[in-house]
């Protein structure tokens, strides 16, 4: 192909028209703590700091680089594109430590991704001459430099490091095809054929070990991640849980392997560095594992908040009662009898569910002359244990969505889920197969959206809209996706990404699209991203095959948020919706036009000829929307896309898509196309701030300033500094600007300020040098605060010239402004001067109607109000996804007051409107979330009502105890949580469906209750619903639980008999005895009331060895927390062991003296879980039942 110079000029190449600069690169901690630092780095002067950072920490090759080169000489190879190795000579003249160091500036990167791509480009006939293969690398340094383009960052991790350093190493069992010869190879070089892609999607057969099969996935996994590279499966293949086995016996089914594989991926870090493994779940909808899948992630969430809560529970109680045992002398402090103290703390433990032989373990250390116990509390954080300790954090979830299945939830008909191997059977004696489970559809759309609502997964992929615009539907359907679902093709793809600059293309004198020069960086990146795929090498033999015959292509864009509001355009508007389709065309359908170029020189690419009448199709299909053809005039399609409206799109803009779109479509019918996919549209997080754009992908911005959480930690602030030039496209004047801004960002200095400046400062005693340092930190400070910490100041300062003590500053939550005299309210004006209100909502000047161009997906600072609209995000995507080969990227974000209702709606808009994918995130919906725009919601702690009856307990006085619980309680009604726990039984009574759900307080207490039977009648559902309001009122006005129990308990009335679904009662006498009885045993530990006891549930209990009938009846319990425990419930444990006398069994023979009986005969005191018996021995790392011949593992 002949290349001409657009962005360069031919007596300069790429990089001598930039102004290079030496730059430190520093990444802290909010507290100032130091993460990451690099001194020296050459880069481009107009690069922001945020940039610098994330190029030297994630991108820079750190080690292996040699201070010396040679070239390596190669036939038809110019000079300045010959390879480069160590120049082993020369490098021994230095020391050894000092041979081999690190990337040290933007220029060696750039050259190395530059050079590297020309290289192979050139070496594989992409150019029609040496001059084409210079004006393509230079134009390549200039784009990188001026941030108009960026690879994805697999490129920036692996690409050149061989062809710019001969940096090698061990293959890892990668294949690539040799472009010469068209045949498959084992590489035996980790970087000769570097991996360049970022997103892969992999099959997986329903086979354990062999080649293609569970475990070959997680090795298949590792090599992607290892390199910096996500994949994404759909495991519909793998049987459910307790599907017959060829073998006999039953499957374990779906989620065990499944988190095997987040476990694996959750110990990698992608290239080495600090970025988490990516990887994307995708499951059929008929799956009979979804909705264990749906819940994943939910259920995991609820175990991280236990075991936060459990560790400091425990933490504190079990040091509270190791120091009771050393409050008093002699033998006696260990026995509650006699120590009051340790009788006491025994007691608090109790009442949070401390576990009864950690309380006995801590008292036995005490008595070894222990003084403490180390119990580690855990933290929300998401690179905490306690996120380490759970499944389900290293993928994103999403479900297969067909229109089958969109259309039973509208019209609310059955779904029904089927085994694999009833399909796979099924279809090969061509007849229906037959479900193993039918369930309504909208009860499964329910769990989706209540699992998306409260966990931020799954996501939805709708199946059929991704396959109608499938190029290649003769190879197999679309599966899957990539991590982020953008990248939607064929199993066993790969696909490298590259995305553009929006905003570098708005002059920002006239406010207008350059279109000429992004038609130009749309080709040059097309062919980058081709030449990526002769290059490349894959993780295994299918991959590398696929890739290759397909050779799918990933352009994208970031910043188009910044661009509509350089243009003064809301987000949320008609002009909005025209414009992205329009910028969308032109790059999607330049790159197609440019595949077709390609193609002519190439050839098409190998699975062509075989799908050509499905891929001009589908180019007619994109050609319709740019012209805004109506519905009639598509081919093969459901659902109508979003054309591009000419009365909101400048012409300028409309007629160049519309002109590209018919060169694409005609230069395709004439040479096919090189590529069978070229555009997606990715969420450019990282590279999106190599670049410095303030929105990533097609989002709008998340907040106009804002914090970004790092995976190696540390935090970047990023603030929109689009307002300024949408500003002026409204017409306002400089001044007004001036001030707008300030009000917003902050004044970014203490010059100036109220109360706390300069001046007022040094009169606390503050030096130049010292204020100097608070100056320089105070642009990325989020908050004045920040500015003002031991680790900018100096431990030195502060003790000396404050005279601040260290055991004072090391102290939490240790403010110096407040410590030297200044109030929360001097504090937070300063504040407000110094760094902003973050918003633009109020600000001087600014006119009401103008605030819509501002609207960022969430609420900005502490005094914004405003936000984006879910609806607002699906019509964005919407707009673009027609022009679009994949998918988009993105995540819809909503407030931490969205309902699960909006959760349907959005998801099932998205699915009308034609979007192929769609994630929301629900703000809060997380218990740590990468991106904060504040970074701690709550700065005290409000002491309520209920800490003045814990006062009244605690001095024992009945009167007042009464008097707060008759104030609190009676008086006035205990409102439950907006988010509240509970649980839902559902059970049949009588052969009557009754599903009673409950609603918990936070201290666990039962505050509400409702009773569905749905397929009853109207009158006595309208009763049974009436009924649960009225003791839902009373058990909130303080009614005790117990009473209602008394009082319905063996009322008598039809429907009534056995109880199915219950695994404690078996009969009822009505419902509403049903219903108190399970109320009871569960909140009330009533067992009394149930058929079944928990000992028979137990997988070692023996059913001969249990008594028929009970002589101890449980006393009752107290509902509210705060009064004093009653008598306690008698049952076996370490704790009343220590405390009173051991009860008496009523049948016979003790668990404890069991587990005793069987230690005694040698056996490990474990029980069975096949017989039951406590018959178990060792056998290797595993036990076996000496009784049946169990095994717990191994066999």
């Amino acid at each position: 192909m002949k290349m001409n110079r657009h962005f360069t000029v031919p007596q300069n190449n790429g990089a001598s028209t930039i102004q290079w600069t030496k730059r430190n690169s520093k990444i802290t901690n909010p507290d100032g703590s130091k993460v990451f630092e690099a001194n020296d780095i050459l880069v481009p002067e107009n690069w922001s700091q945020v940039a610098v950072d994330i190029l030297a920490q994630k991108y820079f090759r750190r080690k292996g680089v040699p201070k010396y080169l040679k070239k390596v000489q190669e036939d038809g190879i110019p000079e300045w594109l010959q390879k480069s190795i160590p120049d082993t000579e020369k490098l021994e003249s230095l020391k050894p430590e000092d041979r081999f160091g690190g990337e040290t500036s933007a220029l060696e990167v750039f050259h190395r991704l530059a050079g590297c791509w020309t290289y192979w480009g050139y070496k594989y006939k992409y150019f029609s001459d040496e001059e084409s293969a210079k004006i393509f690398y230079d134009e390549i340094i200039y784009m990188l430099a001026t941030q108009m383009a960026a690879p994805n960052s697999p490129q920036w991790f692996n690409t050149g490091l061989n062809w710019a350093y001969g940096i090698d190493g061990k293959s890892q069992g990668h294949y690539y095809v040799d472009p010469s010869t068209g045949k498959l190879i084992k590489s035996t070089s980790a970087y000769e054929h570097p991996q360049p892609h970022a997103c892969f999607i992999q099959s997986v057969d329903d086979d354990l070990v062999n080649e293609g099969g569970i475990m070959d996935l997680w090795v298949r996994e590792a090599r992607l991640f290892k390199y910096g590279s996500g994949t994404g499966t759909n495991f519909s293949n793998l049987r459910g849980e307790n599907e017959p086995l060829s073998g006999g016996g039953k499957s374990s089914g779906l989620m065990s392997f499944l988190k095997i594989g987040d476990r694996a991926a959750g110990a990698i870090k992608s290239g080495g560095t600090t970025r988490r493994a990516a990887k994307m779940v995708c499951l059929d909808i008929d799956h009979p594992d979804i909705e264990n899948f749906i819940d994943w992630k939910v259920t995991e969430e609820k175990k991280v908040a236990s075991l936060v809560t459990g560790s400091m529970l425990n933490n504190r109680h079990l040091n509270a009662i190791m120091s009771a045992c050393y409050e008093m002398e002699g033998e006696d402090r260990f026995n509650p009898k006699k120590n009051s103290s340790l009788k006491k703390t025994i007691q608090d433990a109790k009442r949070v569910l401390i576990p009864d032989n950690y309380i006995k373990r801590v008292i036995d250390l005490a008595r070894q002359g222990y003084k403490e116990i180390l119990f580690e509390e855990l933290t929300t954080d998401w690179q905490s244990d306690a996120y380490n300790t759970v499944s389900g954090q290293n993928s994103n979830n999403s479900i297969r969505l067909t229109n089958e299945f969109m259309t039973a939830v509208e019209q609310d008909q059955p779904w029904n889920l089927y085994f694999r191997t009833e399909k796979e059977k099924a279809k090969t004696e061509g007849r229906k197969p037959k479900p193993s489970q039918t369930l309504r559809a909208r009860e499964l759309w329910e769990k989706i959206s209540y699992a998306a609502w409260a966990s931020a997964d799954p996501g939805t992929q709708y199946h059929t809209t991704i396959n109608e615009w499938h190029t290649c539907p003769e190879d197999g359907p679309i599966n899957a996706s990539n991590p982020c679902s953008e990248y939607m093709f064929l199993d066993n793809t790969a696909c490298n990404l590259a995305s553009a600059n929006l905003q570098k293309f708005i002059n920002l004198k006239t406010l207008n699209f350059d279109v000429e020069g992004f038609r130009y960086l749309c080709k040059l990146w097309t062919i980058i991203l081709e030449i990526s795929v002769t290059m490349a090498q894959f993780p295994s033999k299918e991959i590398a095959e696929l890739s290759y015959k397909f050779r799918t292509l990933g352009l994208g864009y970031a910043n188009l948020g910044s661009v509509l509001m350089i243009l003064g355009i809301p987000y949320d508007s008609q002009e909005a919706m025209a414009i992205t389709g329009a910028i969308s065309s032109i790059m999607h359908m330049t790159a197609y036009a440019t595949s077709a170029e390609m193609a002519k020189e190439q050839g098409p690419f190998a699975g062509y000829a075989k799908n050509q009448e499905h891929m001009l199709r589908v180019i007619r299909n994109h050609r319709r929307a740019a012209y805004n053809a109506p519905s009639s005039d598509y081919e093969g399609l459901t659902i109508t896309p979003i054309g591009i409206n000419p009365a909101f799109c400048p012409s300028y803009m409309l007629k160049a898509a519309q002109e590209d779109a018919d060169s694409a479509l005609s230069l395709g019918e004439k040479y096919g196309f090189r590529n069978a996919q070229v555009t997606v549209i990715a969420p450019t997080g990282t590279i999106g701030l190599v670049m410095d754009c303030d929105t990533t992908g097609i989002e709008p911005d998340f907040a106009l300033v804002k914090f970004k959480k790092l995976a190696g930690g540390g935090y970047f602030k990023i603030i929109n500094q689009s307002v300024p030039y949408g500003l002026k496209k409204l017409g306002y004047s400089p001044s007004e600007i001036e001030a707008i801004v300030n009000y917003c960002k902050g004044h970014a200095t203490l010059n100036g300020a109220p109360v706390i400046n300069t001046q007022t400062l040094k009169e606390k005693g503050f030096t130049n040098e010292i204020l100097e340092k608070v100056e320089t930190s105070l642009p990325l400070a989020f908050d004045i605060n920040f500015a003002f910490n031991k680790f900018n100041l100096g431990e030195n300062f502060l003790t000396k010239n404050l005279g601040i003590s260290k055991e004072v500053f090391d102290s939490p939550g240790f403010s110096l402004l407040e410590h030297i005299g200044f109030t929360k309210e001097e504090i937070n004006k300063a504040n407000n001067y110094v760094c902003g209100t973050m918003t633009i909502e109020n600000a001087p000047f600014l006119k009401e109607k103008d605030y819509p161009v501002f609207d960022c997906a969430n609420k900005c600072g502490k005094y914004g109000k405003r936000f984006l609209s879910y609806e607002s995000h699906i019509r964005i995507m919407a707009a673009a996804q027609p022009f679009i080969s994949g998918a988009i990227s993105k995540t819809i974000n909503l407030p931490e007051e969205a309902v699960i209702e909006d959760i349907k709606n959005a998801y099932f808009l998205s699915w009308k409107m034609m979007i192929k994918a769609n994630a929301l995130y629900r703000d809060g919906s997380k218990l740590s979330q990468p991106l904060n725009s504040v970074l701690e919601l709550l700065n005290g702690i409000e002491i309520d009502d209920q800490e003045e009856i814990r006062e009244a307990t605690i001095s024992k006085d009945p009167v007042q105890i009464a008097e707060k619980i008759v104030t609190k309680y009676i008086s006035h009604r205990r409102k439950l949580p907006s988010r509240r726990a509970g649980y839902t039984q559902k059970a049949i009574v009588g052969g009557h469906k009754v599903y009673l759900r409950t609603g918990e307080y936070e201290d666990g207490q039962i505050g509400e209750i409702f009773i569905d039977m749905h397929k009853e009648g109207a009158a006595f559902r309208s009763l049974m619903n009436a009924f649960a309001i009225s003791v839902s009122l009373g058990l909130q006005h303080g009614v005790p639980l117990e009473e209602y129990v008394d009082a319905f308990t063996f009322f008598k009335f039809e429907p009534n008999g056995i109880v199915s679904g219950n695994k404690h009662i078996k009969m009822s006498t009505s419902v509403i005895d049903y219903i108190f009885r399970e109320l009871a045993i569960t909140y009330l530990g009533r067992y009394d009331l149930g058929q079944v006891a928990p000992e028979d549930l137990r997988g070692d209990e023996i059913g001969s060895k249990r008594a028929t009938e009970e002589s101890n009846v449980l006393e009752k319990e107290a509902t509210v927390s705060s009064l004093p425990p009653k008598k306690e419930v008698e049952t076996i444990s370490y704790s009343q062991m220590i405390s009173k006398e051991k009860p008496s069994s009523p049948s016979g023979i003790s668990l404890l003296e069991e587990v005793k009986l069987a230690k005694i005969k040698g056996y490990t005191g474990d029980s069975c879980s096949e017989c039951g018996s406590f018959e178990m021995v060792r056998n290797g790392s595993c036990l076996k039942c000496m009784s049946c011949g169990a095994t717990t593992g191994c066999s």
